[in-house]
């Protein structure tokens, strides 16, 4: 491997590393925001359920949070993205710096994961015991 190439595979590997931490930690993130949501929502929670709400029904309620969080946070990050390219466009190779595409790939798959990150908290509300609920405190 000469030192052109070597140096391009090392960018590659760094930002490839960096950008799969970085999904790994907005998934924990939507996680723990939403999982405390259902924590402190849970009395609630349990009242609905107790009142004939149905699984779907509350997972289809925190899931609409989750996706408003989703679309802000992809919105805003794509238009930061948009102003980062000119720096980082040293670091693309052979893909243009606003390339169509590759943003609504990536918008694709962070909004993927912000959903799958946000299901579990709501499939875990749906197990909430309308009696312990109504007993929370």
């Amino acid at each position: 491997m000469n030192a052109t190439t070597s140096e391009i595979w090392f960018q590659t590997r760094l930002i490839s590393t960096f950008s799969i931490l970085a999904l790994f930690l907005a998934a924990i993130g939507i996680y723990g925001v939403l999982s405390y949501a259902v924590t402190e929502r849970t009395r609630e929670i349990g009242i609905r359920m107790a009142l004939g709400a149905m699984k779907s029904d509350v997972t289809l309620m925190l899931l609409k949070r989750t996706l408003l969080l989703v679309i802000a946070g992809v919105a805003l990050g794509g238009c930061g993205a948009l102003v980062l390219t000119r720096v980082l466009g040293n670091f693309l190779f052979e893909v243009k710096p606003t390339d169509p595409v590759t943003f609504m790939a990536v918008a694709a798959i962070l909004a993927a994961t912000g959903i799958i990150a946000g299901l579990l908290p709501a499939r875990r509300a749906t197990r909430v015991d309308p009696v312990v609920a109504l007993r929370w405190e």
